[in-house]
């Protein structure tokens, strides 16, 4: 017993700690780019600890879905995870500013804002229990459909699919005039064989992993939004970590999770590529009917003013996005 307390006191002075094991859940499949790097991520981080950080990863979706994972991790059962804009928002509602629907008409813009906000939604993520690893975008979302999509009228004429439980679809095809359906994720593919749906938005590369290029013809060339993603950690755990493992993981974080953005864009294009091989016809929307999309989007923006976010936090986002418009003009 004496020599037990001793052993304790020994390792204590020394600094040595025991080994976590960080518990991690993603949708991404097996041999995606996505679990290429977060592996690349999560091999380095162990390597750079010591092997006193280490990860176990649960991928494809086998540990449910975001809002599953989400109460999980909160019962202390996964540890941290990949959320899209669904998963975040349920825990931080103020991120899905990021995704309103055609606020963002290039990348750079995307990442302008994401950047410039980084700092404030660190702090909120943390003050709900969770810091954030870095941003894991996924992409623009764009319409696909089965006949083209070339006006406003088309779209609340087709038989349009919504993410079940998502307010910020539902503000978005409420302000569009467009009756939309909800399902879940795992019932688009059988819904679009059976023909309760026949339009979806997603992005690129998800419409060919999932297999919905296989049931759609048309694709809008105009992005409808940018999918946002994020990898975060629960506080709890993270508080487990010496200080020197915790700098690893936030800096290691943002350095793999940039480099998994800029692959996923590529990953999106080539999935652009391979669609348009197979069939798909990518439609331009005449300029004249831009407006009218436009138009109708703004009206959701302000609709969820006090349900999502302030009308400050996005005063602040389209005065800065003003800005970089009018700097990258000149």
């Amino acid at each position: 017993m004496k020599f037990t307390r001793l052993f304790i006191v020994f390792t204590l002075l020394l600094g040595i700690s025991e080994a976590q094991t960080i518990k991690f859940a993603t949708v991404a499949p097996e041999g995606s780019t996505y679990l290429k790097v977060l592996r690349e991520y999560t091999d380095e981080v162990t390597k750079l600890t010591g092997e006193k950080v280490k990860f176990k990863i649960y991928p494809s979706q086998i540990q449910g879905d975001e809002k599953d994972v989400l109460r999980k991790i909160r019962l202390g059962q996964l540890h941290s995870a990949g959320f899209t804009g669904v998963g975040l928002g349920e825990i931080m509602p103020e991120v899905r500013v990021l995704e309103l629907p055609m606020l963002f008409h290039t990348y750079e813009e995307v990442d302008h804002i994401a950047a410039q906000f980084y700092d404030e939604f660190e702090r909120k993520f943390e003050q709900n229990g969770f810091i954030i690893l870095g941003w894991a975008d996924v992409g623009f979302a764009y319409v696909y459909a089965q006949r083209p999509i070339l006006t406003l009228a088309d779209l609340k004429g087709a038989k349009m699919w919504m993410w079940e439980g998502d307010p910020l679809a539902e503000a978005t095809f409420k302000a569009l005039g467009v009756s939309a359906i909800p399902l879940s994720l795992t019932d688009v593919l059988t819904s679009l064989q059976t023909g309760l749906i026949e339009t979806v938005y997603v992005h690129p590369l998800g419409c060919v992993a999932l297999q919905w290029y296989t049931r759609v013809k048309t694709m809008m060339d105009v992005p409808l939004a940018n999918v946002s993603g994020a990898v975060l950690i629960s506080k709890n755990m993270f508080d487990k970590l010496e200080p020197a493992h915790q700098t690893i993981l936030r800096e290691k974080g943002r350095e793999y999770m940039a480099k998994l953005v800029r692959l996923g864009r590529e990953d999106n294009q080539a999935s652009i590529e391979l669609m348009k091989k197979n069939g798909m016809e990518v439609v331009k929307v005449p300029e004249k009917n831009l407006q009218e999309f436009y138009n109708a989007c703004k009206t959701a923006h302000q609709n969820l003013v006090g349900k999502l976010y302030s009308q400050e936090l996005l005063n602040k986002v389209n005065a800065s996005l003003e800005q970089f418009r009018a700097e990258k003009s000149h």
